[in-house]
């Protein structure tokens, strides 16, 4: 087999993992579409895979109509907002920092990072914190903790790093400030890397579960995720009076958990787009060393 045979093999095994890969992304999320949509009857008999089966949107309805969930997206988004927002002030400050060589100190500033990646205090001992600093309850529970990502602040520091230190002189010589330069020529530079970022912590921030099972007891302040918790739990206790005999709601549980999941993941898909010209080189920050 010739050297161009083999690398046309090659990539027809890469074409087929990649499809075997979005497949296995793909279909659970539309097998939940599906059962959102269907009727009773085939969801309970366990007919529905990748197509609804006697439509109808009496899951949506119902979600749609509680307040409590609306308010909970409302609070979410705002949340993710304020969490991205803040992650990137911290970010970008400490990264532009440690970025220049000739900071003082800066291999021990790198090292006491590095650590916080590999070690932590653990659950308790955060648990403890927060309380301790009363937080618990309160929006700050779920921002202060996670306010910068050692790893994002490495990625970042390795992108800056790469910009030509000509184009930093010449601001300074033109009488630019450390905060001029860092606002009119390092960020717009940088917006691949930051747009990459600032999506990796709306996600992980709108994906949040453990933090807010911990922090939080008020209802008002329960995300989308906590709230989709609760849901799923009330649902349990529905199928237990399904089987005992009472006289439910005719929305099945799984078709209402269904519904749920495509109303907590919809809105953080649709930020993907406004960001996917950014996205693929902010990714690659770092891979290759020229």
């Amino acid at each position: 087999m010739n050297e161009r045979a083999a690398n046309k093999a090659f990539d027809t095994w890469i074409v087929i993992c990649l499809t075997l890969s979005v497949l296995a992304c793909l279909i659970p999320f539309v097998h939940i579409l599906a059962v959102s949509f269907s009727g009773t009857v085939p969801i309970a008999s366990g007919r529905v895979t990748l197509f609804p089966m006697d439509f109808n949107i009496e899951a949506y309805k119902k979600v749609f109509s509680d307040a409590a969930m609306i308010r909970s997206l409302a609070f979410t988004i705002f949340l993710t907002v304020l969490f991205t927002a803040l992650c990137m002030m911290m970010t970008v400050a400490a990264g532009y920092a440690l970025s220049k060589k000739d900071l003082k100190g800066r291999k021990i500033f790198m090292f006491i990072i590095v650590v916080t990646m590999f070690f932590s205090g653990g659950i308790i001992p955060e648990y403890i914190l927060t309380r301790e600093l009363h937080l618990l309850n309160t929006i700050w529970a779920l921002v202060l903790p996670g306010l910068i990502s050692p790893f994002y602040m490495i990625i970042l520091i390795s992108f800056l790093a790469g910009i030509p230190d000509a184009l930093k002189e010449s601001a300074e010589i033109d009488g630019s400030s450390q905060f001029g330069t860092l606002i009119r020529i390092i960020l717009p530079l940088s917006m691949p890397v930051l747009a990459t970022l600032s999506l990796f912590y709306a996600v992980g921030r709108w994906n949040g579960f453990q933090d807010t099972l911990m922090y939080i007891t008020k209802p008002e302040l329960y995300p989308l995720q906590l709230k989709l918790y609760h849901m799923i739990q009330n649902s349990q206790v529905t199928d237990m009076m399904r089987m005992e005999g009472n006289a439910i709601s005719t929305v099945v549980p799984e078709s209402l958990k269904a519904a749920t999941v495509v109303f907590a993941t919809v809105p953080i898909l649709l930020v993907y787009p406004w960001l996917q010209r950014y996205f693929v080189s902010g990714v690659m920050t770092g891979a290759v060393k020229g």
